[in-house]
């Protein structure tokens, strides 16, 4: 049903846009003498306000009833416009959050207050704080005048350190037009942005609210105790479970489950059935990935590291089994060496722990790039979709789950969920389609592909990256990163407010730091253009 704007509304329109306009500076001058005030004193305000107005004498027509109406409205509106200006502020005098200013001036190194040539202000005094983008910024594709984007993009991606072929898409997320393409079909290696891929099959297979389960089950008529994994990647040991499901709570249950049943000693046996194959990645035993299995505690670290690459268990499985046995000790229960075993299909649970969402878990995957995090997903997916939980079967998945989301997939090609694995290919074409289905609003459930890529200059893989530079904190993309490749791709608001996606590969890439400083100048030179 369509609603039709009053004519007397739309006569009045321009009158009431440019009260609004004259206004703007009062309301900024109130804001800063705005304080919050006890409840009492806001309605003896509120009395004084009606008394003025009342001696006014400027009551409508309507009657008693009708004035009283409209002085409660008045009343109600002036505190909410104070309430609202002062909890969004503080403002400086022309309406600019001073938070907005002080942040643009520290990336652009600039002094001053002002967002302009005032009148005295000397020429070598201290150059004026940029003022902040226009939040409703226009949309709309700029029209003439305007350089075209191959003329900001095309001589960047022809740096030598790109290597020979580098690829390279630009897409609108508003409305989903390509603004650029430079060998957008060629399928190269994409290293970590494989990782893009693995979110948004891991999501639309699973749901952005399912949750990984670890449990303890008591084999009936025995004192066999199993610890069932349930392929958890974000598993905790630690003390601080920060949010993540707790190897040591679950403990605590379990204990106070088998005191209830007066036992306090079992034989503890540990079960990774839920995974097939031996976990171990084609790169071998390497710091950036442990053996894939459903049960491990804290990535199988052993350096108390949260991230990044690190020393790992040769049997994540076993250690995380030996952790919980000593768990169980702390609350009275006994138990021998945990071995591995398969729990029956009788063994009656006790006691169980849940992850975090799973669009958290893509967040957390996404931002640290997280090895251990896409292989367990790639698995997930595999068996929601019927697929054998290897890696195999879980690129099989990722592939399935891709074309149901008509995705475009010519010279795609998975062989893990990480993208750690040489042989994966990838195009900036479907990179960046990928990430225009994560931003559509009929997909809700894909969001987290978007607001778990890292933001340059403050998180993850890019918390060191564009540091001190404009494109700090408007930049937010997936890094990837192998001998000879090096990729980027994400999402970026251009000078005009448009939300563009990008995606740009280079192979045969000679100086890492040199290829990864082109290719963040190539996304920052995207913030700062207006292009069509």
């Amino acid at each position: 049903m369509v609603v039709r704007e009053p004519n007397a509304w739309r006569a009045a329109k321009p009158r009431l846009t440019g009260l609004a306009r004259a206004a703007r500076p009062r309301l900024a001058r109130l804001a800063r003498a705005a304080r919050p005030v006890p409840a009492g004193a806001a309605r003896s305000a509120a009395l004084r306000i009606a008394r003025l107005a009342a001696a006014a004498g400027t009551r409508p027509a309507g009657g008693p009833r009708t004035w009283q109406f409209t002085a409660g409205a008045a009343t109600a509106g002036l505190a909410l416009a104070a309430a609202v200006v002062t909890a969004a502020g503080p403002w400086d005098s022309s309406g600019q959050r001073t938070a907005e200013r002080d942040r643009a001036a520290a990336l652009e190194a600039a002094g001053g207050a002002d967002h302009g040539v005032a009148f005295g202000t000397s020429a070598d005094g201290p150059v004026p704080a940029p003022s902040a983008p226009p939040v409703l910024a226009s949309l709309a594709r700029p029209q003439g005048g305007a350089p075209r984007l191959a003329g900001v993009l095309d001589p960047l991606l022809r740096d030598p350190a790109l290597g020979d072929r580098p690829a390279a898409v630009v897409v609108d997320l508003t409305d989903g037009h390509r603004l650029y393409g430079r060998n957008a079909d060629a399928a190269l290696t994409p290293a970590s942005t494989t990782k893009i891929a693995t979110a948004a099959a891991a999501l639309s297979a699973l749901g952005p609210d399912h949750r990984f389960t670890t449990r303890t089950a008591l084999e009936p008529g025995t004192t066999r105790l199993v610890l069932v994994g349930g392929g958890d990647p974000t598993l905790t040991a630690r003390a601080d479970a920060d949010g993540r499901a707790s190897l040591r709570t679950l403990a605590e249950r379990t204990a106070a489950a088998l005191t209830r049943r007066g036992l306090h000693e079992v034989t503890l046996a540990y079960d990774t059935s839920l995974f097939a194959g031996d976990g171990m990645h084609p790169i071998g035993v390497n710091d950036n990935l442990a053996r894939v299995t459903a049960l491990a505690a804290d990535e199988g670290r052993t350096d108390g590291s949260t991230s990044g690459p690190a020393p790992r268990e040769a049997d994540p499985a076993a250690a995380a089994a030996r952790a919980f046995a000593g768990f169980l000790h702390d609350h009275g229960i006994r138990t021998g060496e945990p071995a591995g075993a398969t729990a029956t299909g009788r063994a009656q649970t006790l006691a169980s722990v849940s992850s975090p969402p799973l669009s958290d878990v893509v967040e957390r995957m996404l931002t640290e790039s997280d090895n251990d995090i896409a292989e367990t997903l790639a698995r997930q997916t595999a068996l929601a979709t019927g697929e054998r939980p290897d890696f195999a079967g879980g690129a099989r998945a990722i592939t399935r789950q891709l074309a149901q989301l008509g995705l475009p997939l010519k010279g795609a090609s998975f062989h893990d969920g990480s993208g750690l694995d040489r042989s994966d290919r990838l195009t900036a074409d479907l990179l960046t389609a990928l990430l225009r289905t994560a931003a559509d609003p009929a997909r809700p459930g894909l969001r987290p592909v978007l607001t778990g890529l890292p933001v340059a200059g403050f998180t993850g893989t890019l918390a060191d990256r564009y540091t001190g530079q404009a494109a700090a904190g408007i930049v937010h993309a997936k890094t990837g990163t192998l001998t000879g490749v090096n990729t980027l791709a994400g999402t970026v608001v251009d000078r005009d407010g448009r939300l563009l996606a990008f995606a740009f590969l280079a192979e045969g890439t000679t100086d890492p730091q040199a290829a990864q400083s082109a290719l963040d100048r190539a996304a920052t030179a995207l913030a700062g253009c207006g292009c069509r």
